[in-house]
């Protein structure tokens, strides 16, 4: 039955944004893994599109978050205000408390606002005034960010990167794609015809299911050799986190649960293993992300035991 879920959702998903069903089950993997995604590509590919696709399809309260930099992290969490009729002060919250947050262009606010998501993100609560309160059960944060060649943004520093269990880029769409793009429907107009395929309820049994799956000693023995690899190559600046190894076994766990199995092989975490590592590695150096090719000659390095 989970299984079945995670199909109906690729399906109606697809219907909607063409020509991207492997960047479309990366994404239901993060989600499926109790993740958040970061997607990073040129505007107008899709990424809003797809925060708004998943949203309708297992009908999430939705809230979408325009970054820009005068934004402030009261504008994301809440803020208190003066009751006069009780004498005392109300929270009023903010877009924050959600199921699925659309962060849109997240590094085009500053650093200080950009921090406002990390407690949210990692502990699924926020803390105002003293008090812990507690966010929607599931909770998913879909964050959209610019090249950081375009005017305007700043750099996501490592602890706002470390929350986000996956990276991925959806690129232009093929040819015979584009060409049903440009003489079909507006894709706003399909999203909001579209009716949810399952509930809350049904994700979060896949997001049971896929953390139930088998993992064979020996797969552990297999990612920790990687993690191992980053931290002792001289190509990286520094290594995984033991936080970047329990994503990859959890997103390798929601793809293995996507494809049907109820146990996870060596090519799951090799499938997973850029997405994860990709945003949370820097070169020696010079600092910068490291391109697929240093990745797959890590992952060449590291025999499956």
């Amino acid at each position: 039955m989970p299984q079945r879920h995670a199909t109906r959702l690729l399906e109606a998903a697809s219907q909607i944004i063409l020509g991207k069903e492997h960047e479309l089950q990366l994404a239901l993997s993060c989600l499926i893994a109790r993740g958040h995604l970061l997607i990073e590509d040129m505007p107008g590919v899709g990424k809003t599109t797809l925060a708004h696709v998943l949203a309708r399809l297992v009908g999430l309260h939705f809230q979408r978050i325009q970054f820009t930099s005068d934004l402030l992290p009261a504008d994301i969490v809440g803020v208190s205000v003066f009751d006069r009729e009780t004498s005392s002060f109300r929270f009023n919250a903010g877009p924050v408390f959600a199921q699925l947050i659309l962060a849109d262009e997240i590094n085009r606010a500053t650093p200080k606002t950009q921090s406002a998501l990390l407690e949210a993100m990692e502990e699924r609560q926020i803390t105002a005034d003293g008090a812990t309160l507690p966010l929607p059960d599931p909770f998913f944060v879909i964050a959209t960010q610019n090249p950081s060649t375009q005017i305007g943004t700043f750099p996501l520093p490592e602890s706002q990167l470390d929350r986000f269990l996956m990276r991925i880029r959806l690129g232009y769409p093929d040819r015979a794609a584009e060409r049903a793009l440009l003489m079909g429907e507006a894709r706003r107009e399909l999203i909001e015809r579209q009716q949810p395929v399952i509930t809350p309820d049904d994700l979060i049994e896949l997001q049971d299911a896929a953390q139930a799956l088998q993992v064979a000693d020996r797969l552990i023995d297999y990612v920790q050799n990687l993690l191992a690899a980053t931290r002792q190559s001289n190509e990286f600046a520094g290594g995984l986190s033991p936080r970047a190894g329990l994503g990859l076994l959890a997103s390798a766990r929601a793809w293995a649960l996507i494809e049907g199995r109820d146990h996870v092989l060596p090519e799951d975490v090799q499938r997973m293993f850029p997405h994860v590592a990709g945003h949370r590695l820097h070169l020696a150096g010079d600092g910068r992300p490291p391109a697929p090719a240093a990745l797959d000659r890590l992952l060449h390095s590291v025999p499956v035991s």
